[in-house]
């Protein structure tokens, strides 16, 4: 165990959610965020005496690994207990007996919670919650949303008296985002008693003609002035902490590697971007609807595409069949690597395709996200790291101490998973690590494809529709 050196920042939020019982802590990637909040809980229970449980809610690594191993990391939370409600059934209501001060479980255990606590005719115990990552319960609302948000709405605001919400990306995908948020702070107090009243205050909606299959349709639009209006309605109820306040960070060298597509791929991509077919060697790539037609021209950009029109090839599904029309990115990669040195490189995929082709083309390559892969990388073994961003943000600590070079081979819109994809081995990491070097950053980008759209989307708040509508647009 060792000893706790707080930041400079740290008695503000300790001051802060002292003061605030119902708050937002928003504290950029790679800040000690839990820890942070630990020690607070542990002022709360070993010098405020508390007797009320906390019950802590993450993606399944930050609650099964994270939070459970701060409590051994440092010696002044040797006296908070924490129990870690995860794995089966069994387990969970194993971990609910076990006397502890904090219990710590991911969001999809929330119905079950509710469940177990119904059968065993429990009332609920817990009168704090800490929502880590918060933007989990973004899809909140009164009558409709998901299912996990909705147990809790039944209990925030007549059974818990003191709630957190802490991330370091409150809106990664717009304004939006903060209403489901923000209803467990106050109960619609400042953005509205309703999403429909929320919307209707400061969003509308503009008739288009949609990019990719020309018809009509409608495109939401933020209103003047709305997001300064928002912000000052959250400022009393939120503190937000920059790195970039606190420390001389160094920003990450950006790289574009713009790769060309072959005669015969670029022909296949404008087909299917025409019609909503394409022939390629023999094998018909169908789209049966425009957000198909949009996955299916990633693929075709990225290298290979899944001949089932409604596959997408996610992370979930099994083998889906592929046709491969080009290896520009793979050569790309491979022409990146050799200018590293043998230094590792952190690569991004999106496709199960796109996996399945790198760890052909390079044998050597580690899989990150997988236990075993992310123990190997982080005692320094191998030279190229492949990972998912869905799979490689909350809760993966460690590489930074051997890396500092990330490249994305696939692209996707969201800028949540993008942002926790760099900051594995961002700027904030490297000064953890005690690291005087650069972040540098490779996008290879297959040229006039949506790839510069999603590029174009992540570093601008405008919307899809704008920015595939000016793309075409462009081409035409």
């Amino acid at each position: 165990m060792r000893v706790y050196r707080p930041r400079a920042f740290a008695p503000r939020v300790w001051a802060f959610l002292q003061e605030h019982r119902r708050c937002n802590l928003w504290a950029g990637m790679g800040l000690g965020k839990t820890s942070l909040v630990e020690t607070y809980l542990d002022a709360v229970y070993n010098i405020g005496g508390e007797d009320a449980p906390t019950l802590v809610l993450g993606p399944l690594r930050v609650a099964r690994d994270v939070w459970p191993s701060e409590t051994r990391k440092w010696t002044h939370l040797a006296e908070l207990t924490v129990s870690p409600v995860v794995g089966t059934p069994a387990e969970r209501a194993a971990a609910l007996r076990r006397p502890a001060q904090v219990y710590v479980t991911n969001y999809d255990n929330l119905q079950w919670l509710e469940e177990h606590l119904a059968d065993n005719r429990r009332p609920w115990p817990f009168k704090r919650v800490v929502a880590d990552e918060s933007t989990r319960l973004k899809n909140f609302r009164l009558k409709q949303g998901g299912s996990r948000a909705k147990v809790l709405g039944k209990v925030a605001h007549t059974h818990i008296t003191d709630w957190i919400n802490l991330t370091g990306t409150p809106s990664p995908n717009g304004l939006k985002d903060l209403w489901g948020q923000q209803w467990f702070i106050d109960k619609g107090q400042r953005l509205g008693l309703t999403y429909d009243a929320f919307e209707g205050r400061w969003f509308a909606y503009r008739r288009v003609k949609d990019a990719l299959s020309g018809k009509p349709g409608l495109q939401p639009i933020i209103l003047p002035n709305a997001q300064d209006e928002i912000m000052r309605r959250l400022a009393d109820c939120s503190l937000t902490i920059d790195p970039k306040d606190w420390f001389d960070l160094r920003e990450p060298i950006v790289n574009i590697i713009p790769v060309e597509l072959p005669a015969p791929a670029r022909r296949a991509y404008r087909e299917l971007e025409r019609k909503f077919l394409a022939e390629i060697d023999g094998h018909t790539v169908e789209a049966f609807n425009v957000a198909a037609k949009s996955l299916k021209l990633l693929q075709l950009a990225n290298g290979a595409a899944y001949l089932d029109p409604n596959e997408h090839g996610n992370e979930a599904s099994g083998e889906p069949k592929t046709v491969e029309v080009h290896d520009a990115k793979l050569q790309a990669l491979e022409s990146l690597l050799e200018e590293q040195n043998g230094d590792p490189v952190l690569v991004a995929y999106h496709f199960k395709s796109d996996l399945a082709r790198i760890q052909r083309a390079f044998p050597y390559a580690i899989n990150v996200a997988t236990p075993d892969g992310l123990a190997r990388a982080k005692r320094g073994e191998g030279r190229l790291w492949v990972g998912h961003p869905a799979s490689m943000g909350h809760g993966v600590d460690g590489l930074q101490e051997h890396c500092h070079t990330a490249c994305f081979f696939g692209h996707w819109y969201d800028l949540e998973q993008w942002q926790q994809f760099i900051e594995r081995i961002g700027p904030v990491r490297q000064m953890q690590a005690g690291k005087d070097r650069a972040v540098t950053l490779h996008y290879i980008v297959a040229q006039d494809t949506v790839d510069e759209v999603v590029m174009a989307r992540r570093t601008s708040k405008r919307t899809v529709q704008d920015l595939l509508l000016e793309h075409m647009k462009g081409k035409r």
